[in-house]
C-alpha cells in the first residue's frame, strides 16, 4: 500500500509527536498549578456552577459525570504523567492500538479541561492543541509508517493557522495594510517578553520589513505547503523561522511552539534524518486493515467538518479562533486582527488602613508575567500560560471582559486566599489580609533609551483613573456592580 504510507516522513512524525507530547505536558502542568484559584469549587468561575448550567452535548467533559477539586487535580496531574510517558517514547514502545490509545487518552483528558475552562480557556491555542492532538492519534507509532492522508490533514491544519491569521490581519486593522502595526504591537501585546523593549525600539524601516515579511509568511508561503518537495520543506522552514522570531519578541503561550511543531511534519523526513545523523528510517510492513479504515474515516470526517472553516476564510466577517463543534476539530484560527495603539494596565493595590483613614499607604499586588513595577524587565514564560495575567490585559481594554471574575478576584485578595495569592508574584500583606483593595488604571509605554539609562525603568506609566474604587469585603459587591465589574443579579 505505497499510496497509503510515506516512509520518508518517519523522522518528521517522530519529531512532531515528541514535541506535541512536550506541549501537552506544559498544558497539563498549567492546568494543575492554576485550576484551584480559577476554576475550583471555590475559584473565580467554579466548574460545578458551569456544568450545572451547560449540558454535556454542548461541552463534552468527564467533569459532567463528577467534579471535585481532587478529581480535577487527579485528571490534570494524570494527564501530565501520561504526556511525560509519551514524550519518553512510551507510545512507540507498545503495539499500534495501545499507542493510539495513549494519544486518544491525552486528547480526551485535555478536552475535558478545555470544555469546562470558560473564559480562562478561551484562547485559540487551546483548540489548536486539541485538533493537533486528535490528528496525532491517527499518525500511528513506530510500528507503521506515517499515513499520507493524516500528514496532509496536519498540513491543512497548519495552512488554516497561518493563512487564517494572514487574512484576519489584511481584513482588519488598516495598520497591517500600511505596514505600521509593529510600531505599536511589541509594546501593546498582551504579555511582552524580555526582548520586547528592544524589538519595539528597532528602526521604523525594520518594522515595515517585519510587517511585510509577516504577510509573505502567512499569505503566500502556506500555499507552498501543498507543493512537492523540496519546496514544501522550504515553506515549512520559513514558517518555523518566522515563528521563532515571534517566540523571541513576546509570550504567546504555546501558540508559536505548536505552529513550529505542525510545520515539522511538512519537512522531508530524510532531511531530518541526515541532519540529525539518524539515517534512514526502519522498514515497516503493511499497516493493519483496521488502521487503514480508521484513517480513511477520520480523513472523511475532517473533510466534511472543514466546510465551516473554509467558509469562514472567505467570509467578510471572518471569525478568529472559532470552534464550530464541541470537539474542537476543524476550527478557525487567527490573531491580532486589530492592534492597540496604547497600552493600559490595571494595577491592584491594598491597604491595612480602614475606610476614612487619611493618607492610607497602598501596596501593589505584583503579577508574575504582566507589567506592573516599571523597573521590572518583562519576563519570559511561554510556552507556560499565565492565564490570570492574560485576562488582566483584556480587563484593561474594557471592564466587560472582567465582569465574570474581577470582583471575585478582589474578594479573594480581601480574604487572603492562598490559592489566588500563589498566582501572583508575592503577597504584600503576609501577616493579615488588607482592609481595603482598589484597582487603578494606568497608561504604560516603553521608556526611551535615555530614560532607561537615567531611571533604570523599562516602563513609564501615567495614572488614568480608578478602575475599581476602594472596597472592603462588605462593600465589594455593590461597588463592583456600579463600576460594571460584576454581573447583575439575573446573570449570576
Amino acid at each position: 500500500m505505497e499510496w497509503f504510507t510515506a516512509d520518508g516522513y518517519w523522522w518528521s512524525r517522530l519529531v512532531f509527536q515528541r514535541a506535541l507530547a512536550a506541549l501537552y505536558l506544559t498544558a497539563f502542568l498549567t492546568a494543575a498549578l492554576q485550576f484551584r484559584a480559577l476554576l475550583g469549587t471555590h475559584g473565580l468561575t467554579p466548574v460545578p456552577q458551569f456544568v450545572a448550567r451547560v449540558p454535556f452535548r454542548a461541552a463534552p467533559s468527564l467533569f459532567h459525570f463528577h467534579y471535585s477539586d481532587r478529581a480535577y487535580a487527579a485528571l490534570a496531574w494524570g494527564g501530565a504523567a501520561l504526556a511525560a510517558l509519551v514524550l519518553a517514547g512510551g507510545a512507540d514502545a507498545v503495539p499500534l492500538a495501545a499507542g493510539m490509545a495513549l494519544w486518544a487518552a491525552l486528547w480526551v483528558l485535555y478536552l475535558s479541561i478545555v470544555n469546562v475552562g470558560q473564559t480562562w480557556y478561551g484562547f485559540g491555542w487551546e483548540s489548536l492543541l486539541l485538533e493537533a492532538g486528535f490528528l496525532a492519534v491517527f499518525l500511528g507509532n513506530s510500528r507503521v509508517a506515517p499515513p499520507v492522508l493524516v500528514l496532509w490533514l496536519v498540513r491543512w491544519l497548519l495552512f488554516r493557522v497561518e493563512f487564517g491569521a494572514g487574512l484576519i490581519k489584511m481584513r482588519g486593522d488598516r495598520c497591517w495594510r500600511e505596514l505600521t502595526c509593529l510600531d505599536y504591537h511589541h509594546e501593546t501585546q498582551p504579555m511582552p517578553g524580555p526582548l520586547s523593549w528592544f524589538f519595539h525600539h528597532l528602526p521604523a524601516p525594520l518594522h515595515r520589513v517585519e510587517t511585510a515579511a509577516n504577510h509573505v509568511a502567512q499569505l503566500l508561503v502556506p500555499l507552498a505547503l501543498f507543493t512537492p518537495q523540496p519546496v514544501a520543506s522550504v515553506a515549512a522552514l520559513v514558517i518555523i523561522g518566522t515563528q521563532l522570531w515571534l517566540v523571541l519578541s513576546g509570550n504567546f503561550a504555546w501558540l508559536n511552539w505548536l505552529t513550529i511543531t505542525l510545520a515539522v511534519t511538512a519537512v522531508d523526513g530524510d532531511l531530518i534524518g541526515d541532519l540529525s545523523g539518524a539515517g534512514a528510517p526502519p522498514d515497516r510492513g503493511t499497516p493493519p486493515v483496521w488502521f487503514t479504515v480508521l484513517v480513511l474515516a477520520v480523513t472523511a470526517l475532517v473533510a466534511v467538518l472543514s466546510y465551516w472553516p473554509v467558509r469562514n476564510l472567505f467570509a467578510r466577517q471572518q471569525r478568529m479562533n472559532a470552534s464550530f463543534n464541541p470537539l474542537h476539530i476543524a476550527g478557525a484560527y487567527g490573531a491580532f486582527g486589530s492592534v492597540s495603539r496604547h497600552r493600559r494596565e490595571v494595577v491592584i493595590e491594598g491597604t491595612d488602613a480602614p475606610p476614612g483613614t487619611a493618607d492610607p499607604q497602598w501596596r501593589a499586588y505584583e503579577f508574575k508575567g504582566k507589567p506592573g513595577d516599571p523597573r521590572r524587565l518583562p519576563r519570559a514564560c511561554a510556552p507556560y500560560h499565565r492565564r490570570l495575567d492574560w485576562l488582566m490585559w483584556f480587563a484593561a481594554l474594557s471592564p466587560s471582559f472582567a465582569r465574570p471574575w474581577f470582583a471575585p478576584l478582589v474578594g479573594k485578595l480581601l480574604a487572603g486566599d492562598r490559592a489566588t495569592l500563589r498566582l501572583l508574584r508575592g503577597n504584600p500583606f503576609p501577616d493579615a489580609p488588607p482592609a481595603q483593595v482598589r484597582a487603578r488604571l494606568y497608561a504604560y509605554r516603553f521608556t526611551t533609551w535615555d530614560e532607561l539609562r537615567t531611571t533604570g525603568a523599562w516602563w513609564h506609566r501615567t495614572p488614568i483613573g480608578a478602575f475599581l474604587p476602594p472596597v472592603t469585603a462588605q462593600s465589594l459587591e455593590a461597588t463592583a456592580r456600579r463600576a460594571g465589574l460584576a454581573p447583575p443579579h439575573h446573570e449570576r
